[in-house]
C-alpha cells in the first residue's frame, strides 16, 4: 500500500487499519485528512477486507479533533470538503467500522469515531464537542448525536460543549464496550476478531440493509453542511471564536 506521512494503512487476514499517526493529540490537519480520504478508497476496494478498524497512535488522544487553524476563511471550505469527505467515505465503507477510541476524543476526533458502526473505547477515555465554546459547531455530531443519544443528553453536548466519559457513553449505548487502558489494544483487536470469521457478502448486504433502513446521513450533512459554511462562519462571534483560541485568550462575544 502506499506510503503515507499521517495515517497508516493495512490489510491483513480480512481485517482494514487506518491509524491516525500525528501523535500526541493525532490533530487532523488537511493534509491528513486527504491522506486519510485516500486511503479510505484504497481500503474499500481490497477484495478480502471484512472489517475496518479506525485507531490512533500514541497514548494521549485517539484525535483532539481539526485543526483550528484550519477553519480561518482561506481555509475553511477546502477543510470541510475534506473532512467531511472522510466521514462520508467511512458511513459509505462497504463493510462493518469500528473506532478504537482512548485518551481523548474530542471535535472532529470525536465525529469520525461517530461515523463508524461500532466504537469501544479505554477506561476514562474523554468523548466531547468542545465547538461551542469557539462559537461554532461540530456538523457531523449535530446529525449524528441526537441520532445515538437521548435528545437531552446529546443537546447538552451541542450546546454546552461538554465532556462525557466512556462510563457514561457505554450506558446510554454510545460506545459498545470499555477495556482498560494496560490491555485496550489487545481487547479492541479481540472484540475485532468475531467479525473476521464471518461472510464478506454477507456483512457487505447488512451493511447496504442497515443504511437503506437510516434515514439519510448523507442528506442531513449537507444541509448542516450549507448553515455552518454560509450562516455560521460569515458571524463576528465564530471569526472571535476562533482568533481567540489562536491567540489564546479570552474571546469577547458580540453576539453577532
Amino acid at each position: 500500500m502506499s506510503a503515507y506521512k499521517f495515517i497508516t494503512a493495512t490489510v491483513a487476514d480480512g481485517l482494514a487499519t487506518l491509524t491516525i499517526d500525528r501523535a500526541p493529540l493525532n490533530v487532523l490537519d488537511i493534509a491528513t485528512m486527504e491522506e486519510m480520504a485516500a486511503a479510505l478508497d484504497v481500503l474499500a476496494a481490497a477484495p478480502t477486507v471484512r472489517l475496518l478498524l479506525v485507531a490512533a497512535a500514541g497514548e494521549k488522544a485517539f484525535s483532539a479533533g481539526v485543526e483550528v487553524a484550519d477553519h480561518t476563511p482561506d481555509k475553511v471550505d477546502r477543510m470541510i470538503e475534506i473532512f467531511h469527505a472522510v466521514i462520508r467515505k467511512i458511513e459509505a465503507f462497504p463493510v462493518p467500522t469500528l473506532a478504537a477510541v482512548h485518551g481523548a476524543a474530542l471535535g472532529g476526533g470525536l465525529e469520525v469515531a461517530l461515523a463508524c458502526d461500532m466504537i469501544v473505547a479505554a477506561a476514562g477515555a474523554k468523548l466531547g464537542q468542545p465547538e461551542i465554546r469557539l462559537a461554532v459547531f461540530p456538523p457531523v455530531a449535530a446529525v449524528l448525536l441526537p441520532r445515538l443519544l437521548p435528545p437531552a443528553r446529546a443537546n447538552e453536548m451541542l450546546y454546552g460543549g461538554g465532556i462525557m466519559l466512556a462510563e457514561e457513553a457505554l450506558q446510554y449505548g454510545l460506545v459498545n464496550r470499555v477495556f482498560a487502558r494496560e490491555t485496550f489494544a489487545a481487547e479492541a483487536r479481540a472484540f475485532a476478531a468475531p467479525f473476521l470469521e464471518l461472510s464478506r457478502s454477507a456483512l457487505m448486504s447488512t451493511k447496504k440493509a442497515v443504511r437503506l433502513a437510516t434515514p439519510s446521513f448523507g442528506d442531513a450533512l449537507a444541509r448542516v453542511e450549507t448553515l455552518y459554511l454560509k450562516e455560521l462562519m460569515a458571524t463576528a462571534d465564530a471569526k472571535e471564536g476562533l482568533d481567540a483560541f489562536l491567540a489564546k485568550r479570552k474571546p469577547v462575544w458580540t453576539h453577532c
